[in-house]
Protein backbone atom coordinates (compact mmCIF):
# COMPACT_ATOMS: atom_id res chain seq x y z
CA UNK A 1 0.00 0.00 0.00
CA UNK A 2 1.38 3.32 -1.03
CA UNK A 3 1.99 5.70 1.79
CA UNK A 4 4.40 8.47 2.66
CA UNK A 5 5.94 10.02 5.71
CA UNK A 6 3.58 13.01 5.71
CA UNK A 7 0.55 10.72 6.10
CA UNK A 8 2.20 8.97 9.04
CA UNK A 9 3.31 12.18 10.72
CA UNK A 10 -0.09 13.86 10.39
CA UNK A 11 -1.87 10.77 11.68
CA UNK A 12 0.58 10.47 14.59
CA UNK A 13 -0.43 13.93 15.82
CA UNK A 14 -3.76 12.50 17.00
CA UNK A 15 -2.49 9.87 19.49
CA UNK A 16 0.22 12.24 20.74
CA UNK A 17 -2.42 14.86 21.59
CA UNK A 18 -4.70 12.15 23.04
CA UNK A 19 -1.85 11.34 25.43
CA UNK A 20 -2.66 14.59 27.22
CA UNK A 21 -6.15 13.32 28.14
CA UNK A 22 -5.08 11.73 31.44
CA UNK A 23 -3.22 14.75 32.81
CA UNK A 24 -5.89 17.25 31.68
CA UNK A 25 -8.76 15.17 33.09
CA UNK A 26 -7.19 14.40 36.46
CA UNK A 27 -5.65 17.81 37.02
CA UNK A 28 -8.34 20.14 35.66
CA UNK A 29 -11.61 18.15 35.70
CA UNK A 30 -11.55 16.24 39.01
CA UNK A 31 -15.22 16.90 39.89
CA UNK A 32 -16.79 15.59 36.67
CA UNK A 33 -18.07 12.05 36.18
CA UNK A 34 -16.55 9.90 33.39
CA UNK A 35 -19.66 9.82 31.18
CA UNK A 36 -20.21 13.57 31.62
CA UNK A 37 -16.63 14.26 30.51
CA UNK A 38 -17.14 11.98 27.51
CA UNK A 39 -20.33 13.83 26.52
CA UNK A 40 -18.87 17.30 26.99
CA UNK A 41 -15.77 16.29 25.07
CA UNK A 42 -17.66 15.13 21.98
CA UNK A 43 -21.05 16.87 21.65
CA UNK A 44 -20.04 20.59 21.70
CA UNK A 45 -17.19 19.93 19.29
CA UNK A 46 -19.48 17.97 16.98
CA UNK A 47 -22.18 20.67 16.99
CA UNK A 48 -19.62 23.39 16.23
CA UNK A 49 -18.31 21.39 13.28
CA UNK A 50 -21.87 20.78 12.06
CA UNK A 51 -22.54 24.52 12.13
CA UNK A 52 -19.40 24.98 10.05
CA UNK A 53 -20.02 22.26 7.42
CA UNK A 54 -23.85 22.57 7.35
CA UNK A 55 -24.21 19.04 5.98
CA UNK A 56 -26.33 16.28 7.52
CA UNK A 57 -26.17 12.56 6.75
CA UNK A 58 -28.56 11.07 4.23
CA UNK A 59 -29.98 7.58 3.81
CA UNK A 60 -27.91 4.78 5.32
CA UNK A 61 -25.40 7.30 6.67
CA UNK A 62 -27.72 8.25 9.53
CA UNK A 63 -27.41 4.72 10.92
CA UNK A 64 -23.69 4.48 10.13
CA UNK A 65 -22.97 7.84 11.77
CA UNK A 66 -24.64 6.70 14.99
CA UNK A 67 -22.94 3.29 14.92
CA UNK A 68 -19.52 4.89 14.46
CA UNK A 69 -20.34 7.63 16.97
CA UNK A 70 -21.31 4.99 19.53
CA UNK A 71 -18.17 2.90 18.99
CA UNK A 72 -15.61 5.70 18.74
CA UNK A 73 -17.09 8.15 21.23
CA UNK A 74 -20.10 7.05 23.34
CA UNK A 75 -18.72 3.65 24.33
CA UNK A 76 -15.00 4.22 23.97
CA UNK A 77 -14.74 7.57 25.74
CA UNK A 78 -17.12 6.62 28.57
CA UNK A 79 -15.32 3.37 29.31
CA UNK A 80 -11.93 5.04 28.85
CA UNK A 81 -12.69 7.56 31.58
CA UNK A 82 -14.17 4.84 33.83
CA UNK A 83 -10.92 2.90 33.44
CA UNK A 84 -8.84 6.02 34.08
CA UNK A 85 -10.71 6.83 37.29
CA UNK A 86 -10.70 3.23 38.60
CA UNK A 87 -7.19 2.17 37.57
CA UNK A 88 -3.75 3.68 37.90
CA UNK A 89 -2.86 5.42 34.67
CA UNK A 90 -0.26 2.78 33.87
CA UNK A 91 -2.72 -0.11 34.10
CA UNK A 92 -5.30 1.74 32.00
CA UNK A 93 -2.71 2.47 29.31
CA UNK A 94 -1.47 -1.12 29.29
CA UNK A 95 -5.00 -2.47 28.87
CA UNK A 96 -5.57 -0.08 25.95
CA UNK A 97 -2.33 -1.15 24.28
CA UNK A 98 -3.95 -4.38 23.05
CA UNK A 99 -5.89 -2.37 20.45
CA UNK A 100 -3.36 -2.80 17.60
CA UNK A 101 -3.60 -6.58 18.05
CA UNK A 102 -7.41 -6.44 17.96
CA UNK A 103 -7.34 -4.34 14.79
CA UNK A 104 -5.12 -6.89 13.03
CA UNK A 105 -7.73 -9.63 13.50
CA UNK A 106 -10.79 -7.41 12.93
CA UNK A 107 -9.29 -6.13 9.67
CA UNK A 108 -8.91 -9.74 8.56
CA UNK A 109 -12.59 -10.56 9.13
CA UNK A 110 -14.12 -7.22 8.05
CA UNK A 111 -11.72 -5.97 5.35
CA UNK A 112 -10.16 -9.26 4.24
CA UNK A 113 -6.71 -7.86 5.00
CA UNK A 114 -4.15 -10.63 5.48
CA UNK A 115 -2.82 -11.33 8.97
CA UNK A 116 0.95 -10.92 8.93
CA UNK A 117 3.21 -12.32 11.59
CA UNK A 118 5.19 -9.10 11.65
CA UNK A 119 1.99 -7.16 12.49
CA UNK A 120 1.24 -9.50 15.40
CA UNK A 121 4.83 -9.31 16.57
CA UNK A 122 4.79 -5.52 16.40
CA UNK A 123 1.57 -5.38 18.45
CA UNK A 124 2.99 -7.70 21.13
CA UNK A 125 6.27 -5.77 21.31
CA UNK A 126 4.29 -2.55 21.62
CA UNK A 127 2.17 -3.90 24.47
CA UNK A 128 5.32 -5.05 26.28
CA UNK A 129 6.88 -1.63 25.75
CA UNK A 130 3.83 0.14 27.15
CA UNK A 131 3.85 -2.17 30.18
CA UNK A 132 7.50 -1.29 30.87
CA UNK A 133 6.77 2.36 30.27
CA UNK A 134 3.83 2.85 32.58
CA UNK A 135 3.34 -0.06 34.98
CA UNK A 136 4.62 0.12 38.55
CA UNK A 137 5.10 -2.73 41.04
CA UNK A 138 2.29 -1.34 43.19
CA UNK A 139 -0.24 -1.10 40.34
CA UNK A 140 -3.65 -2.34 41.49
CA UNK A 141 -6.00 -4.30 39.22
CA UNK A 142 -9.62 -3.27 39.67
CA UNK A 143 -11.78 -5.84 37.76
CA UNK A 144 -14.39 -3.27 36.68
CA UNK A 145 -11.69 -0.88 35.51
CA UNK A 146 -9.89 -3.60 33.54
CA UNK A 147 -13.16 -4.77 31.95
CA UNK A 148 -14.10 -1.19 31.06
CA UNK A 149 -10.69 -0.64 29.48
CA UNK A 150 -10.89 -3.84 27.43
CA UNK A 151 -14.44 -3.24 26.18
CA UNK A 152 -13.69 0.39 25.36
CA UNK A 153 -10.54 -0.61 23.51
CA UNK A 154 -12.50 -3.21 21.56
CA UNK A 155 -15.14 -0.63 20.65
CA UNK A 156 -12.58 1.78 19.19
CA UNK A 157 -10.85 -1.07 17.36
CA UNK A 158 -14.19 -1.89 15.70
CA UNK A 159 -14.72 1.79 14.92
CA UNK A 160 -11.27 2.09 13.34
CA UNK A 161 -11.90 -0.85 11.02
CA UNK A 162 -15.44 0.28 10.12
CA UNK A 163 -14.15 3.78 9.36
CA UNK A 164 -11.93 2.10 6.80
CA UNK A 165 -14.84 0.10 5.37
CA UNK A 166 -17.43 2.91 5.37
CA UNK A 167 -16.17 6.04 3.63
CA UNK A 168 -18.81 8.61 2.62
CA UNK A 169 -18.39 11.05 -0.25
CA UNK A 170 -18.05 14.02 2.10
CA UNK A 171 -15.09 15.84 3.61
CA UNK A 172 -13.24 14.46 6.62
CA UNK A 173 -14.45 17.43 8.69
CA UNK A 174 -18.06 16.56 7.83
CA UNK A 175 -17.52 12.87 8.64
CA UNK A 176 -15.91 13.89 11.94
CA UNK A 177 -18.83 16.20 12.74
CA UNK A 178 -21.37 13.42 12.17
CA UNK A 179 -19.59 10.98 14.47
CA UNK A 180 -18.83 13.45 17.24
CA UNK A 181 -22.40 14.76 17.31
CA UNK A 182 -23.97 11.30 17.18
CA UNK A 183 -21.68 9.98 19.91
CA UNK A 184 -22.39 12.97 22.14
CA UNK A 185 -26.17 12.81 21.59
CA UNK A 186 -26.27 9.15 22.61
CA UNK A 187 -24.70 10.10 25.95
CA UNK A 188 -27.14 12.92 26.76
CA UNK A 189 -29.93 10.70 28.20
CA UNK A 190 -27.37 8.67 30.16
CA UNK A 191 -25.98 11.84 31.75
CA UNK A 192 -29.44 13.27 32.48
CA UNK A 193 -30.80 10.08 34.07
CA UNK A 194 -27.85 8.38 35.75
CA UNK A 195 -25.13 10.96 36.34
CA UNK A 196 -24.94 13.61 39.09
CA UNK A 197 -25.66 17.23 38.26
CA UNK A 198 -22.99 18.81 36.11
CA UNK A 199 -20.88 21.18 38.24
CA UNK A 200 -20.79 24.85 37.31
CA UNK A 201 -17.61 25.06 35.22
CA UNK A 202 -14.76 27.33 36.19
CA UNK A 203 -12.55 29.08 33.66
CA UNK A 204 -10.01 26.30 34.08
CA UNK A 205 -12.69 23.66 33.43
CA UNK A 206 -13.81 25.46 30.26
CA UNK A 207 -10.25 25.68 28.97
CA UNK A 208 -9.75 21.97 29.70
CA UNK A 209 -12.93 21.04 27.80
CA UNK A 210 -11.91 23.32 24.93
CA UNK A 211 -8.60 21.47 24.70
CA UNK A 212 -10.16 18.01 24.98
CA UNK A 213 -13.01 18.78 22.59
CA UNK A 214 -11.76 21.20 19.96
CA UNK A 215 -8.11 20.15 19.78
CA UNK A 216 -8.23 16.68 21.32
CA UNK A 217 -11.28 15.54 19.34
CA UNK A 218 -12.47 17.76 16.47
CA UNK A 219 -9.06 18.51 14.97
CA UNK A 220 -7.17 15.35 15.86
CA UNK A 221 -9.98 12.95 14.97
CA UNK A 222 -10.17 14.50 11.49
CA UNK A 223 -6.43 13.80 11.16
CA UNK A 224 -7.02 10.29 12.45
CA UNK A 225 -9.77 9.65 9.88
CA UNK A 226 -7.46 10.96 7.17
CA UNK A 227 -4.90 8.37 8.19
CA UNK A 228 -7.50 5.60 8.37
CA UNK A 229 -8.54 6.27 4.77
CA UNK A 230 -4.95 6.42 3.45
CA UNK A 231 -3.01 3.86 5.48
CA UNK A 232 -3.33 0.19 6.34
CA UNK A 233 -5.47 -0.47 9.43
CA UNK A 234 -2.66 -2.17 11.36
CA UNK A 235 -0.27 0.67 10.51
CA UNK A 236 -2.72 3.26 11.82
CA UNK A 237 -3.58 1.36 15.00
CA UNK A 238 0.10 0.92 15.89
CA UNK A 239 0.40 4.70 16.15
CA UNK A 240 -2.01 4.63 19.12
CA UNK A 241 0.90 3.40 21.24
CA UNK A 242 2.26 6.94 21.08
CA UNK A 243 -0.46 8.01 23.54
CA UNK A 244 1.04 6.39 26.66
CA UNK A 245 4.49 7.64 25.61
CA UNK A 246 3.15 11.19 25.44
CA UNK A 247 1.31 10.73 28.76
CA UNK A 248 4.50 9.62 30.53
CA UNK A 249 6.53 12.48 29.08
CA UNK A 250 3.88 15.02 30.10
CA UNK A 251 3.79 13.59 33.63
CA UNK A 252 7.58 13.77 33.82
CA UNK A 253 7.64 17.35 32.52
CA UNK A 254 4.71 18.90 34.41
CA UNK A 255 3.97 16.63 37.41
CA UNK A 256 7.56 15.90 38.46
CA UNK A 257 7.07 12.19 37.85
CA UNK A 258 10.15 10.03 37.53
CA UNK A 259 11.51 8.64 34.27
CA UNK A 260 13.44 5.45 34.95
CA UNK A 261 15.68 3.32 32.75
CA UNK A 262 13.01 0.59 32.36
CA UNK A 263 10.58 3.30 31.23
CA UNK A 264 13.09 4.54 28.67
CA UNK A 265 13.57 0.97 27.45
CA UNK A 266 9.80 0.62 27.19
CA UNK A 267 9.63 3.81 25.13
CA UNK A 268 12.24 2.42 22.74
CA UNK A 269 10.24 -0.81 22.41
CA UNK A 270 7.14 1.21 21.57
CA UNK A 271 9.01 3.13 18.88
CA UNK A 272 10.39 -0.14 17.52
CA UNK A 273 6.94 -1.72 17.43
CA UNK A 274 5.54 1.27 15.50
CA UNK A 275 8.39 0.95 13.01
CA UNK A 276 7.57 -2.74 12.56
CA UNK A 277 3.89 -1.91 12.24
CA UNK A 278 4.61 0.41 9.31
CA UNK A 279 6.79 -2.17 7.54
CA UNK A 280 4.19 -4.93 7.41
CA UNK A 281 1.64 -3.33 5.09
CA UNK A 282 4.39 -1.81 2.99
CA UNK A 283 5.31 -5.29 1.80
CA UNK A 284 2.30 -6.78 -0.04
CA UNK A 285 4.40 -9.74 -1.03
CA UNK A 286 5.43 -10.44 2.54
CA UNK A 287 5.88 -14.17 3.03
CA UNK A 288 5.06 -13.84 6.69
CA UNK A 289 1.31 -14.09 6.14
CA UNK A 290 -0.64 -16.55 8.22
Amino acid sequence: MKKNSSDLLLTAIAPVVWGSTYIVSTEFLPNYSPVTVAMLRSLPAGLLLLLFVRTLPTGIWWARAFILGALNFSIFLSLLFIAVYRLPGGVAATVSSVQPLLVVFLAYFVLAQPIRRVSIGAALVGAAGVALLVLTPSAALDPIGVLAGLVGTGAMACGTVLNRKWQPTVSLITFTAWQLTAGGLLLVPVVLVFEPLIPVPTTTNLLAFAWLGLIGMALTYALWLRGVTRLDSSAVSSLLLLSPVAAVLLGWQFLNQTLTWPQMAGGLLVVGSIWLGQRAPAQPGNTGKI
